[in-house]
């Protein structure tokens, strides 16, 4: 694929899913003893959506990031993920609900290098019982995995077996989206997940990563401040635009 050439796009977020499936509130946050980093009065996702979330680096992206899988909570304002009041969960509550329905791809992947490439993937599974029976529904997880790699462009039986530190850049990040949409959550978070790729291995990995999020229904939510990405998602949104603490930073 080209550097110029896009994804195929699905149909637009209204016509795949229906609902809402982040909605922020009056949302302020601040480091302890620091200035506050976010201050967003309203933010709402569609489910089904695929938004590009822009911002500078030090802007505040990954914190909003924790905010809305509930690592982190605010010291102000209302966060609703998936119909679920996050600030409103006990802290093993926030746990299970993140491990059920969230599936995160991380900038430096986090993938276990002692563990092979398919036990990497299924690590969702052995901690949530609700996405293991959601990816038993296409037979074993283990066949689910594969079938994960091959929509990813990967050869699982080149390298279902083998450790993911044998891996390259680019094959690493694919076992980690494949890690990610086991089990069919409903909320995708990837933050900058495509910064070691070039040009064209990024567009391609997001062709392979919507048409999973298409299948599932899942609800993308894609941190970068790569703005070249941009159109290729339903919606960007700018982090400065948003963010009234930014503002009064003047960033």
């Amino acid at each position: 694929m080209s550097a110029t050439a896009t994804p195929a796009r699905a149909p637009s977020a209204s016509a795949r899913h229906t609902g809402v499936a982040v909605a922020i509130d009056d949302l302020q946050f601040a480091w302890r003893g620091g200035a506050p980093l976010l201050d967003i009065e309203s933010l709402a996702i569609a489910r089904g959506e695929r938004v590009f979330l822009q911002g500078a680096s030090g802007s505040g992206k990954s914190t909003l990031l924790s905010l809305l899988a509930g690592v982190l909570l605010p010291q102000r304002g209302s966060i609703r993920v998936l119909d679920n009041e996050i600030t409103a969960l006990r802290a093993a509550q926030r746990d299970r609900f993140r491990a059920d329905h969230v599936g995160f791809v991380f900038q430096m992947f986090n993938l276990l290098p002692f563990l092979s490439v398919r036990e990497n993937i299924l690590l969702a599974c052995r901690f949530s019982a609700w996405r293991r029976r959601h990816a038993l529904a296409y037979g074993t997880l283990e066949a689910e995995a594969d079938r994960l790699l091959v929509a990813l462009d990967l050869d699982p039986a080149q390298i279902g077996t083998k450790a993911v530190a044998e891996l390259s850049i680019g094959q690493q990040q694919r076992v980690a989206a494949a890690r990610a949409l086991i089990g069919a959550p409903e909320l995708l978070i990837a933050d900058e997940p495509t910064s070691a790729l070039d040009s064209d291995a990024r567009v391609a990995f997001l062709g392979l990563l919507f048409a999973e999020c298409w299948r599932a229904r899942t609800t993308l939510v894609f941190v970068s401040h790569d703005a070249a990405l941009a159109s290729l998602f339903d919606r960007r949104v700018r982090l400065a635009d948003i963010n009234r603490a930014a503002r009064r930073r003047g960033a």
